[in-house]
């Protein structure tokens, strides 16, 4: 089994830690078999602090860190008060280094920080809660962050905003080891969307909010039944009843993200999905998920998860395209 140890510290938040423990942990095969074992460890074994009014207990010490296929390092209330240099104690620095080349780490909110002062994050892309966002940026400037997304994924290394954001940071790496079929059924035992729309920054405080009862959830919802069809705009907008300009404004304050971005990513899961569940042919694919021609579909594969969909269907699905077939991971794009 792929063995995840979570690392907690002193003042940790108790649903950072239980979200990895009850999504992994749902995770199963077709057979029924765990597919994760999931572990806690700390710095010194025992009683450990939490930002409530219980504690819990943790046996195992850093060393499991050195047997972990993913660490994932939760928010801490010490990070709400960050050290002005962003360096690690000594006794943390110590307990990292337990942990082998190609491990797979995430951090959950603040964990971020962990992460970045112990360089995993140099040269990558990240994303912290957005109220760090700007002593983030003041710590670590030379850490790409962007402060609007739910989580990044960034070279075997991720991170999530807010706490209720683990959740997609964990349905994400399960969907990326085992495919959309177990995430998706994970996220159902868990009573949660298996993909949130848009990023933190519809959570985002605005100086002056515009209260409005009127939302694109209904044209989101209508499009998402259309798919396989030409969307515009136009359209989305009819559906809303408001002008085009009116609905951009309001879609990107309720996502994060454009109409056509939104659509586009929308289309993807979709053929990610159909790639995973079904043996339609590529271009098959493509037209049913609305990206029109095997081209385009390979295209936005090389571009957003730079692989062709022959090879992504091959990793979640186990399935070589029959010789000759026009879905080959050696078309170049």
């Amino acid at each position: 089994m792929h063995r995840v140890v979570v690392f907690v510290r002193d003042g940790l938040i108790p649903l950072e830690v239980g979200i990895p423990h009850r999504l992994f942990g749902q995770a199963r095969s077709v057979r029924g078999s765990r597919l994760y074992e999931v572990v806690t460890a700390t710095l010194i074994p025992g009683e450990v602090r939490t930002d409530t009014d219980f504690t819990i207990n943790v046996p195992n010490g850093p060393e499991l860190l050195a047997e972990a296929d993913t660490v994932i390092i939760p928010a801490s209330d010490e990070d709400y008060e960050p050290p002005t240099q962003g360096q690690l104690s000594p006794r943390l620095t110590k307990a990292l280094s337990h942990v082998r080349p190609g491990t797979r780490m995430a951090s959950i909110c603040t964990g971020s920080f962990v992460l970045a002062a112990a360089g995993f994050l140099d040269g990558r892309r990240a994303t912290t809660h957005w109220r760090s966002a700007a002593d983030f940026r003041r710590m670590f400037p030379h850490i790409e962050l962007d402060p609007n997304v739910l989580f990044t994924d960034c070279d075997n290394v991720l991170t999530s905003a807010g706490v209720a954001s683990g959740l997609d940071l964990c349905l994400h790496m399960i969907r990326r080891d085992f495919g959309s079929a177990v995430a998706n059924e994970v996220a159902r035992g868990t009573v949660t969307p298996p993909h949130r729309d848009g990023g933190q920054a519809q959570y985002i405080d605005r100086l002056v909010p515009e209260p409005t009862a009127a939302t694109t959830s209904a044209a989101r919802a209508w499009a998402m039944e259309r798919l396989d069809r030409a969307i515009t705009l136009d359209d989305m907008a009819a559906v809303s009843g408001v002008s085009k300009r009116t609905f951009t404004r309001r879609f990107r304050e309720e996502t994060g993200m454009s109409p056509m971005q939104w659509l586009t990513e929308q289309r993807l899961h979709r053929a990610r999905e159909l790639l995973e569940q079904t043996d339609l042919p590529v271009d098959r694919v493509a037209t049913a998920s609305g990206l029109g021609s095997g081209t385009a579909l390979r295209q936005l594969f090389a571009s957003t998860m730079g692989v062709a969909p022959s090879a992504y269907r091959n990793t979640f699905r186990g399935r070589t395209p029959p010789e000759g077939s026009s879905d080959q991971p050696t078309i170049a794009v």
